[in-house]
């Protein structure tokens, strides 16, 4: 069943990318829709990318002037904020941050 909803999706389209409908209004809609969330995965990437860099230049900065590895009060502040606003996601999505921008404990 499912695979039939894809290929109506890609013969109604046009496209070579299921959408899932075999409505061509709605398959446009969601070609346009998908198109906006590639260009917003492509500016999170890079802003993950320049944060992460970010982080580890104040990390270095702060071991090479004999300051400690971590801020923790600086961390759950970080933590925090993304909880507050987006619930228990926010935090997950926080903790990986650090992570990227510290490295593993």
């Amino acid at each position: 069943m499912a695979a039939e909803v894809a290929e109506q999706s890609i013969e109604a389209t046009g496209a070579d990318v299921p959408t899932g409908t075999g409505e061509p209004d709605a398959a446009q809609r969601i070609l346009g829709l998908r198109e906006r969330i590639n260009e917003i995965d492509h500016e999170l990437i890079a802003l993950w990318q320049e944060r992460a860099a970010l982080s580890q230049q104040v990390g270095r900065t702060r071991m090479a002037s004999g300051g400690t590895r971590l801020v923790l009060s600086r961390e759950r502040e970080i933590l925090d904020r993304f909880r507050e606003a987006l619930g228990a996601d926010g935090t997950q999505l926080a903790l990986l941050l650090l992570r990227a921008g510290r490295g593993p404990l």
